[in-house]
């Protein structure tokens, strides 16, 4: 053999045109694929099954979560017995009711700054 090879067992790459054996798939001048794989096994079909039984619904309350209290209630609590904690008692903030009671209302710091942010509360709002 004198280094050419036999024309009957060659093909043309397709996309840079090289002679190749008829047996690659690849070029083995530019990397690309020459021909579709062949296959005698057919592709599966695969079996989809779309069942949506989505049932979900929106249950929000607009403008909350908790109960729901009367702002001119908590207003005019925190107005008259503020220093003692009773606004914050009728929102059902225990804790921090105790904190004004000993602490007359923050030493009517709180006192003063609930008066303000009751105000700007709708009515009814939540806690």
């Amino acid at each position: 053999m004198d280094g050419t090879m036999n024309q009957q067992g060659m093909k043309y790459c397709q996309h840079c045109g090289a002679q190749i054996p008829a047996a690659a798939v690849i070029c083995t001048s530019c990397g690309c694929q020459a021909n579709q794989f062949q296959s005698n096994a057919q592709q599966p079909m695969p079996n989809i099954v779309i069942n949506n039984s989505n049932v979900n619904q929106n249950t929000n309350i607009v403008g909350g979560y908790g109960r729901a209290k009367d702002k001119w209630v908590a207003f005019f609590l925190c107005l008259f017995l503020g220093f003692l904690g009773a606004h914050k008692f009728y929102e059902g903030k225990t804790g921090t009711g105790i904190l004004y009671l000993l602490t007359f209302g923050l030493f009517g710091i709180g006192w003063f700054i609930d008066l303000f942010a009751l105000l700007l509360k709708p009515n009814p709002y939540y806690v």
